[in-house]
């Protein structure tokens, strides 16, 4: 249930709105389209009545529609990347066209507890709008921007539908797991979490399946900007918060003008992007002869057990919105429905939001304003048994991919040929028998009051919470022969066989509450004709907490309901509850920023936050994040005036961030209680502190060829210190011996970033415009003490091998292996014992291109992006797809047989399964048609969008974009395959109109 005052603030904004559209009486409307050279559409241009606060903005078909006083004569259209356009009303409609411009430079981005004009900006930020987000199906924010901002890097850690993401601005910097940027949605910091609860333990088929992603609350159809804050300069104003940067999300609001309903559906279809290939039925027979193996393993039958288990995934998506507006009151009401299927089966993903945005002004000065923002969500998903580290027996894809192509899936009576007790699991037997749902409930909501005590000066107060609430049901059925290390009541038959390792249930649930309050203090005003200062001053309030609980018990009866119903069903010796509840973490910040503007041409810039942490140690309770910038528009010179160059701005930033994504109470003396037990599992740091990142940054800005051409060239070097990292307590250990420490040692991370968008072609039939970003990286581990092991290997004969160190002088997360030789004369393969230094799972270049045609009413847009200079780690080949499988009945590759490798033959983690990531990826290709206005509809348009629709690699697994989380002892790995979810291919037929 939603607080009383909640409810009140959601009762009162219907309110002002139903008050404010009466103010629509007594005036006319106007409508019409704006277009560019080509006759294209120009979505979200600005449409304003001169004289007046009245205005509206062009839908995606560039149609308007404002409603003005009797009095308005004059519109003024503007649009980033056009000039400004006055139209004299001659009637009830009025058609524009706009030409290019360096307008764009004009455009205000969000640069955290305030905006900026482009041109005044002294900081490295990315911003990608609506009419250039990836298009389909997407389930979160950050997928819209994969491959458009240099130096931000995404990738899908899984191919499940709302699966996470490791996102990534200007490579990793932390040796530990958060390396993940801030995200900030309308103002609000996200925890970086997500209310569902973990995997469902370690029963078999492994205890680390795939998260998902915490930002799949938001609906990317609500979503109008993403603001990506890359320097110091941008990012020390979240302090302690910074250090991998900030994302900021933007939602649609309501414009100025009348009702307008927006619309839009699509249906897609999907299929596995690439499947590996393994050996059929005739070729493991063949197989089996070339190994002299007889024909013990055939067993008589022709089955593609990897078809069984997956599909073709459906996907249905709808949204509808309202909004209208005018000078005192302007909303926005949105709703959204997703059902994803995913092409495993017995996976989906149905996801329902609900979105409300209100922003009134009050008093006859209207200096009085009120905003708030209400975001709702309910996501149902099912997840089938897909983990990371479950050897050669719990994962799904594995089971699918090493299962005997002649051994049949069912028995000639139609049961599951299921091996109880064996080490060998039927693919299509635990499909069957799995079984696991979640829910979570997610609610963003804020309400910020402002008054406008002078002109120049602005009070704002935002109050925030973010509360999320799951739950995950877990159920095995009993005739599957997953092994459950502990005592359970077993089935034996006469010969001693166990035949039944009884099934299992668990209820998990989660519950997360984030709180914010934040008071600003806005001042804007030009000080002379000459000199314009833009300040901010402010506090902030944050408190998260979190809590979970869990129970779960073995040895069900075999009936035909889920057993969670029933754990009153089982011995009470297999019960296990489990609770959780997290320490508090407390924020206290005190933060301020002013920027000066000189005639234009030189910007100055000064950050500065103080973080006051509860998760510190208590004699490092406050940190301090100062930046400083400078901007030279040297464009705005009149020596640089010509016809060539119409921009040219250098900019030069240093400042200081932090980086505290380590778990709430590190610093404080923990302990784990049990029945009748307490025990100390960790103990006190007082000195603990928030790792610190030092980037200094030097850019460059420029538009060309009358303003046809525009790019952006940045270098930067970040420096990380007091590097956070839990370790065992020195000797003696007192009864409990890990503790967070700061350690030793330097991440260096430094680059080269390079944008460039043009507009080749701007005929009044055909346009061509073409954007490209690449990023040049380089990181390095200096001054480390001791290395740390991770990059876990799981499989059969791998146990408690890692492949990856953290060590002084190499890159975060180096391979360190043994080299393979090949295969002697006798079929073996040759692997020296000795480790070194093979390969770097960090791209050394990354790449983004975008381009977008349009010839008459049709249209094409194009994505691709790609990384290079990598290695990745092929773990699924390592576990299951060797050679000695087809000795003891389980499937191989062709390419193993055809070797002549003898069946004795390690197996074990070598360079033999490193393999270069370099790939460039088709990501997303829309065509879409403009039917335009029908009747009461307006500005129809169909489209047809193909998702990861070709790879250019020579890696051999799956996707080299997927990221598999090898995590060993919260030291993250990077660049590991191991039989993830596979990656989709996409297709999807939609449409959008308004009326």
């Amino acid at each position: 249930m939603l607080p009383k005052t909640l409810l009140h603030s959601v009762g009162l904004t219907f309110l002002i709105t139903l008050f404010g559209l009466t103010a629509f009486a007594q005036q006319r409307t106007i409508t019409g389209k704006v277009t560019d050279a080509a006759g294209n559409p120009v979505p979200s241009a600005s449409v304003q009545a001169k004289g007046s606060r009245s205005g509206a903005t062009t839908s995606s078909d560039g149609t308007y529609s404002i409603t003005v006083g009797q009095n308005v004569s004059t519109l003024v259209i503007s649009s980033v990347g056009f000039g400004d356009k006055e139209v004299v009303i001659s009637g009830s409609s009025a058609d524009v066209f706009l030409e290019p411009s360096n307008q764009e430079l004009n455009t205000v981005v969000v640069i955290g507890y305030g905006t900026s004009r482009k041109k005044d900006l002294t900081g490295s930020i990315g911003s990608v709008t609506s009419r250039d987000f990836n298009k389909g199906v997407q389930t979160a924010p950050d997928q819209l921007i994969q491959g458009k901002i240099a130096g931000v890097q995404i990738i899908n850690n899984s191919g499940a539908p709302g699966g996470s993401t490791t996102v990534r601005i200007r490579g990793a910097s932390s040796i530990r797991a958060g390396n993940q940027p801030l995200f900030v949605v309308d103002g609000v910091p996200i925890d970086n979490n997500s209310a569902r609860p973990g995997g469902p333990g370690d029963i078999g088929v492994g205890d680390r399946a795939q998260g998902q992603n915490p930002l799949n609350f938001i609906n990317p159809n609500d979503i109008a900007s993403i603001d990506v804050l890359k320097d110091a300069s941008a990012t020390a104003i979240f302090g302690s918060r910074g250090a991998n940067g900030v994302v900021l999300i933007t939602t649609k609001k309501g414009q100025t003008g009348a009702p307008k309903i927006d619309f839009n559906a699509s249906f897609g279809v999907s299929n596995v992007l690439k499947k590996l290939r393994v050996l059929t039925a005739s070729e493991y027979r063949a197989g089996l002869a070339q190994y002299n193996l007889g024909a013990a393993n055939d067993g008589k039958a022709d089955v593609d057990a990897f078809d069984e288990i997956t599909r073709t995934g459906m996907t249905q998506n709808y949204n509808i919105s309202v909004g209208a507006g005018n000078d005192v009151g302007r909303y926005r009401m949105s709703l959204g429905y997703l059902d994803q299927e995913g092409i495993v089966r017995k996976t989906d993903l149905k996801k329902y939001t609900a979105n409300l945005s209100g922003s009134f002004r009050f008093l006859d000065s209207k200096r009085l304003g009120l905003d708030i923002n209400i975001i709702g969500t309910q996501a149902l998903d099912n997840q089938a048994a897909i983990s990371n580290n479950s050897g050669f027996r719990g994962s799904l894809i594995g089971q699918a991919l090493q299962w005997n192509p002649t051994q049949p899936l069912r028995k000639p009576d139609g049961s599951l040929n299921v091996n109880k007790g064996g080490d060998v699991f039927n693919p299509l037997a635990a499909s069957e028998a799995y079984n696991d749902l979640s829910k979570v409930t997610t609610l963003l909501a804020n309400i910020s009051p402002s008054f406008k005590i002078t002109n120049e000066l602005e009070y704002r107060f935002l109050a925030s919470i973010n509360y999320g609430k799951g739950n995950r049901k877990t159920w095995i059925a009993n005739f599957i022969n997953f092994n459950d290390p502990r005592p359970i009541q077993r089935q034996v038959d006469a010969n001693g066989n166990v035949t039944n390792l009884g099934g299992y249930a668990r209820l998990a649930n989660n519950e997360t509450v984030g709180q914010q309050y934040t008071n600003t203090l806005n001042y804007v005003s030009d000080l002379s004709s000459s000199v314009n200062l833009n300040a901010v001053i402010g506090t902030e309030y944050l408190k998260y907490d979190n809590r979970n609980s869990d129970v779960n018990a073995t040895g069900f009866p075999d009936v035909p309901y889920p057993y969670y119903d029933f754990f009153q069903a089982v011995d009470q010796t297999t019960i296990r509850h489990g609770f959780g509840v997290a320490p508090t973490t407390e924020l206290q910040s005190y933060f301020g920023r002013a920027t000066v503007n000189i005639l234009d041409k030189y910007l100055f810039t000064a950050t500065i936050r103080a973080d006051g942490s509860s998760k510190f140690g208590k004699n490092n309770r406050y940190g301090y994040f100062p930046s400083f910038a400078a901007a030279w528009n040297i464009g705005s010179e009149e020596f640089f005036k010509n016809d060539f160059a119409s921009n040219l701005k250098l900019r030069l930033s240093w400042g200081k961030t932090g980086n505290q994504e380590f778990p709430a109470g590190a610093s404080q003396q923990r302990y784990n209680v049990g029945l009748g037990s307490l025990t100390r599992d960790q103990l006190e740091n007082p000195d603990l502190k928030w790792e610190t990142s030092t980037t200094t940054n030097a850019g460059i800005d420029f538009t060309v060829f009358k303003n046809r051409i525009s790019g952006t060239v940045d270098y930067f070097r970040k420096s990380t210190k007091d590097i956070l990292f839990q370790k065992d307590a020195p000797d003696p250990v007192i009864a409990g011996g890990r503790k967070w420490e700061n350690l030793p040692g330097e991440v260096l991370n430094t680059g080269v970033e390079l944008s460039l968008n043009a507009n080749i072609i701007t005929k009044p039939d055909l346009t061509w415009d073409f954007g490209v970003n690449a990023t040049y990286l380089k990181n390095i581990l200096k001054d480390f003490g001791a290395p740390l092991e991770t990059g876990e290997i799981s499989g059969q004969g791998l146990s408690q091998v890692r492949s990856q160190l953290f060590v002084s002088g190499q890159p975060l997360n180096v391979f360190y292996l043994k080299s393979y030789q090949g295969i002697d004369k006798d079929g073996i393969g040759v692997v020296p014992d000795s480790k070194s230094y093979v390969g770097d799972p960090n791209p050394d270049v990354l790449l983004g291109i975008s381009t977008r045609v349009g010839y008459k009413k049709f249209g094409l847009e194009v994505n691709m992006n790609g990384a290079f200079g990598h290695q990745i780690y092929n773990n699924t080949a390592n576990a299951i797809l060797t050679v000695n499988n087809i000795g003891i009945g389980r499937n191989t590759t062709p390419t193993a047989l055809s070797a002549g490798e003898s069946l004795a033959s390690p197996i074990g983690a070598s360079t033999r399964y490193l393999e270069s990531g370099n790939y460039l990826k088709m990501a997303n290709a829309t065509i879409s048609y403009r039917l335009g206005d029908i009747r009461f509809v307006r500005g129809a348009n169909i489209f047809l969008t193909g998702q990861n629709l070709f790879v250019l690699t020579n890696y051999s697994g799956f996707d080299p974009e997927v990221n598999t989380d090898k995590t060993f002892q919260d030291l993250p790995s990077y660049g590991i395959e191991y039989t993830p979810y596979p990656s989709a291919r996409t297709f999807t037929l939609g449409v959008n109109f308004a009326f």
